[in-house]
């Protein structure tokens, strides 16, 4: 693997010179950013995937939803229609993308809409909807909206200062482009995570002084859901049963529920099932039954049969410091 990273390092001082002049001509004006006089909180990441970004998403939601009108914006990644598209009750992973209908689906007091040109996205929710704050899942180098507020997301054990550029590596963008967020928040951190590990990885990410560096941890639910009955996770984890994820890091999920017997099934990340897959599936859930992560059920919801198609709920937990989170979120969107 090094190797091969050695190898790939050409292409990627090439993307890195090609990132680095896009943001300086944003950063000099040179390509015009807009602004907007509503709250708009910027959720995303520097690397390609796998930080915890829906949880996190899902945390602000909640945080946020009880006291303000709120609207999501997402690109609507692999989804099938085009252009603008507003969340309603004929809405689908199809047309919204997994994301996005997941937070339709969990979240009815909230409008949910995906557009690639966030700019277009956020005028046309203003026009239609008039939300008190716009959440933009996913959108840290989209340069040509300037968001109030930016949450850059770092995995623990994966964090982008020891990471490399793409090709080599899985950064979108170089290091340097964490210094454009409010908050750092490194998910998928042990629970139990000490204070001294917290203060050195810290010190590895080198927040500038504006900046504050929070830890997270991912909690699984107790439970399994298909819209009809729950499973608590503790009576099916040693019975035998077909584990599903197309997600960027699957392991967590596979080591919390699995066991010898189990048939493991993993796909890509947003996967659109194709008709082979989905026969295999629904042969597989003849005998047993199927237990997939919450986006991956978006997309398998009406394809796989009902009873026998499970989901596993997962949220974002503040290791330490939650309630300073909460209240500089809080403090943004009230000033």
């Amino acid at each position: 693997m090094k190797v091969l990273r050695l190898l790939l390092l050409p292409i990627s001082l090439i993307y890195w010179m090609a990132t680095s002049c896009r943001n300086l001509f944003y950063n000099f004006g040179y390509f015009k950013s807009f602004s907007y006089s509503l709250p708009i909180i910027a959720i995303g990441n520097l690397s390609t995937g796998g930080t915890g970004k829906t949880p996190q998403t899902e945390y602000l939601i909640r945080l946020l939803s009880s006291h303000f009108s709120l609207a999501t914006l997402s690109r609507g990644y692999k989804r099938k229609s085009k252009g603008f598209v507003l969340a309603d009750k004929n809405a689908n992973a199809d047309i919204l993308g997994d994301e996005p209908y997941q937070f339709a689906s969990k979240f009815s007091t909230i409008n949910v809409a995906v557009d690639v040109n966030r700019k277009n996205g956020i005028e046309q929710l203003i026009a239609l909807k008039n939300p008190k704050i716009i959440l933009l899942d996913d959108a840290y180098q989209h340069r040509r909206v300037k968001a109030g507020f930016y949450i850059l997301l770092t995995a623990y054990g994966d964090l982008y200062s020891d990471d490399y550029i793409l090709p080599a590596g899985n950064l979108r963008e170089g290091r340097s482009g964490a210094k454009r967020a409010n908050i750092i928040v490194v998910t998928k951190c042990p629970p139990q995570l000490s204070t001294e590990e917290q203060h050195k990885i810290t010190n590895k990410l080198k927040p500038l002084p504006s900046q504050k560096v929070f830890f997270t941890s991912i909690e699984y639910d107790a439970a399994v859901y298909n819209g009809l009955t729950s499973l608590d996770t503790s009576a099916i984890k040693n019975q035998e049963k077909v584990l599903v994820a197309g997600i960027a890091k699957p392991k967590p999920f596979f080591d919390f529920l699995s066991n010898p017997k189990d048939i493991i099934k993993s796909y890509p990340d947003h996967h659109n099932f194709n008709d082979s897959e989905l026969l295999e599936l629904n042969e597989l859930a003849k005998n047993k039954i199927i237990i997939t992560t919450e986006k991956d059920y978006m997309r398998l919801k009406g394809k796989v049969p009902l009873d026998k198609l499970f989901y596993l709920p997962i949220k974002s937990n503040f290791i330490s410091k939650g309630d300073d989170f909460d209240s500089t979120i809080l403090n943004y969107v009230n000033r």
